[in-house]
């Protein structure tokens, strides 16, 4: 469980943490990154709004990348842009970044089980 936290919250530590270090740190850079390509092409931290189940559903996407999402919030980053042009494209990285992340998750999962 402590190695699933871990990968969650820093994406590609549970790959680092199991001596799989070239795949680790390309998740620390490239998952990261993507989400911040994401904010800054003006793309919206989802929140968790429940009356909304596609609204729901991506807060919980979001959420996925770990502590980059709770550094986002705490900066005020993450707001949106509707009139953007390029917004849509910004939630699609913010949503697929988190997404990536959890299966990043598994994966590290896997790998410690001995399935893989």
């Amino acid at each position: 469980m402590l190695l699933c936290l871990a990968s969650w919250a820093i994406p590609g530590a549970g790959h680092v943490w199991q001596g799989r270090r070239v795949k680790g740190l390309m998740f620390l850079v490239v998952l990261p990154v993507m989400f911040a390509i994401g904010l800054a092409v003006h793309g919206r931290l989802f929140p968790f709004d429940l009356s909304d189940p596609l609204v729901g559903l991506a807060g919980l996407a979001n959420l996925g990348i770990g502590l980059p999402y709770f550094i986002a919030t705490m900066v005020g980053a993450g707001a949106g842009d509707v009139r953007a042009v390029t917004y849509e494209y910004g939630n699609a990285f913010l949503i697929v970044a988190g997404l990536l992340n959890l299966l990043v998750v598994i994966d590290a999962y896997d790998i410690a089980l001995g399935r893989k």
